[in-house]
């Protein structure tokens, strides 16, 4: 069985940026680490920041954050 990850969820999860709080406007590949840990013990908001909150934490402890990166070259969101 093939997994493939959906394009556009990762497109718009590469072009994100936190809504709100200390780290208001920023990617949430360049928010620190830790800062989805304290999510994670706390709870991560309802809706679609929460679960793309949920999915870059996956990404961050995995030492995946080049490939947002380069999602974020390759589809600047500029051009979508």
């Amino acid at each position: 069985m093939e997994v493939s990850p959906d394009k556009e969820h990762l497109i718009e999860l590469a072009h994100y940026r936190m809504p709100f709080g200390k780290y208001k406007g920023r990617y949430l590949v360049d928010l620190p680490e830790a800062y989805f840990t304290w999510f994670r013990q706390k709870g991560f908001p309802k809706g679609k920041l929460g679960e793309l909150l949920k999915a870059m934490h996956e990404i961050k402890i995995n030492g995946l954050e080049s490939l947002i990166y380069k999602v974020q070259k390759e589809f600047p969101k500029d051009t979508l």
